[in-house]
């Protein structure tokens, strides 16, 4: 994000993400959007990160170096064995509610479609604490206005 306050990053749509199959094409693209400033969710409370979530993608931290989080592939994570010592960063898409009732927010990884749900992840959202996989703990967004 601090890197962006002096490069403008060019929109998804105009530069998808191709993998490690594509080649770069920076020198062609035209930046359109700048970071003005960083802004840190409040951390230990689900309505604090859901709200910045609507707001647009949150930069979220989590553990990931358990064998729930690596082997996950569909459904909401609930498992305390994910553990909450952060070691990897990813983002919050969105959050919804599952068939139960239960919250959850969803985050796309940098691990490809093969990884996950299609790359994505459902983490369950905590009232307070540090949250499934510790991903209530440390959370930032871009300020764009």
């Amino acid at each position: 994000m601090t890197y962006s306050k002096s490069h403008p990053l060019a929109l998804e749509g105009d530069y998808s993400y191709q993998g490690a199959t594509g080649s770069c094409r920076a020198s062609t693209m035209t930046g359109v959007v700048s970071s003005l400033s960083n802004v840190s969710v409040a951390a230990g409370t689900s309505s604090a990160l859901k709200a910045a979530i609507e707001k647009g993608p949150v930069s979220v931290t989590v553990e990931a170096d358990t064998r729930v989080f690596q082997g996950y592939t569909g459904g909401v994570l609930n498992s305390a064995s994910c553990g909450q010592q952060l070691d990897h960063a990813i983002t919050a898409v969105g959050w919804g509610v599952d068939a139960s009732g239960a919250e959850y927010y969803t985050v796309r990884n940098s691990w490809g479609a093969a990884w996950g749900d299609a790359g994505y992840l459902k983490i369950a959202a905590q009232a307070s604490g540090k949250g499934i996989c510790g991903i209530q703990q440390i959370s930032v967004f871009p300020n764009t206005n």
